[in-house]
This record gives C-alpha cells, structure tokens and sequence, in this order.
C-alpha cells in the first residue's frame, strides 16, 4: 500500500483511487504523437521527419524500467526516429503502424503474462479508447481529446510531449513506495 515518503509532488492532490490502481501496475503503455512527443510532426525539406521528446520522459521511463515496470509504446505511424529512440531509452515492446491498437496489446500482455488491471496507457485521442477501456489504469495527457479526457482515471497536469509522461513515470514509482529511494539516492549522494 503507498506510504507517504515526504516527498513533496508538483503534481498537485492525486486521488487514492489512482494510488490505488497505480500500485499494481508492472507495464505503463504509451502512445507517441500527442503523449510522448507533441502533436506537431516536422519534416525537413528531404522527407525526414523529427519528432522532439522531453528529456525529462526518458528518464521517467529509464526509472520505472529500472524498478521492474515494463513500458511498451503503441503507435499508429511509423517512424525511424522513435525506433532509435526506443532503442536509447531501453523500450524494446514498440509497435509501430497499429490502426487498431488492440491487436499489439493482446499480444503483449499474452507475451508478459500480465492482467489487465496491471496495466497502464496513456493516450491522447480516440484510436487510443479501445486499449483505454480494457486496462487496470486509464490516463489522458492534460491537451487530449475531451472524450479521451472523460474516460480517463487520471488527466496529466503536463502537456503531451513536454513532461507528461514522466509524470506518470514518478506518480507510479510514488504509488509503490519506489520514488523516494531515488529521490534519497541523488540527496546522499549530493551531500557526500
């Protein structure tokens, strides 16, 4: 059950029924344009496309890959640059050009072994409801759709692409009483 370590969160009041569901939860699922990155594709003069992702998102998923939390990512595009990404950050569940989304995830689960309840997405528009509906902990970036927004848990108080997916990151670490021994961590050894 969450304890509260006394870390102060800048994410404001989180509901117990959120800590309560973000306890059980061994994957975090993602969706990329509009969660991971911004809504804005950029593509230079000679087709390729960048994509910016927030620093801050990286290492929020390299904290809950390092305390056992899987993250898978789940995409309708494809995109060579978020394969590199996946593969720095450490994601090797990505699924790319899934117009229906529900297909990668029953795969993915059936591959872990996981119930639904274990099981967090953040998405961000209507092709992400599908997968929303059957998981433990369904979550909406603070700029989704209003209907993504209604059937979700949990609305970020960051925006897609800058910050919202770490957010979650520290919010489930928080839930299972893991946050704080990074946050100690980094204090003993600032202070030696």
């Amino acid at each position: 059950m969450y304890e509260n370590p006394n870390i102060p969160t800048l994410y404001g009041e989180i509901s117990s029924n959120f800590l309560d569901k973000a306890e059980n939860i061994s994957l975090l699922i993602c969706d990329v344009d509009g969660v991971l990155s911004d809504r804005i594709i950029y593509s230079s003069f000679d087709g390729n496309e960048i994509k910016p992702f927030h620093a801050r998102d990286g290492y929020g998923i390299r904290s809950l890959l390092k305390n056992n939390i899987k993250v898978a990512i789940i995409t309708g595009r494809t995109s060579k640059l978020l394969k590199i990404y996946c593969d720095i950050i450490g994601i090797d569940l990505l699924y790319q050009e899934q117009t229906n989304k529900v297909i990668p995830f029953n795969i993915i689960i059936e591959k872990l072994n996981l119930e639904k309840y274990q099981i967090a997405y953040i998405g961000d528009d209507l092709i992400d409801l599908p997968v929303m509906k059957l998981v433990g902990l369904n979550i909406a970036v603070k700029d989704a759709h209003p209907l993504v927004k209604v059937q979700s848990t949990y609305i970020t108080k960051n925006n897609g692409g800058n910050g919202a997916i770490r957010e979650i990151c520290d919010l489930l670490l928080l839930a299972q009483c893991k946050l704080h021994e990074k946050y100690d961590s980094y204090l003993i050894n600032f202070n030696k």
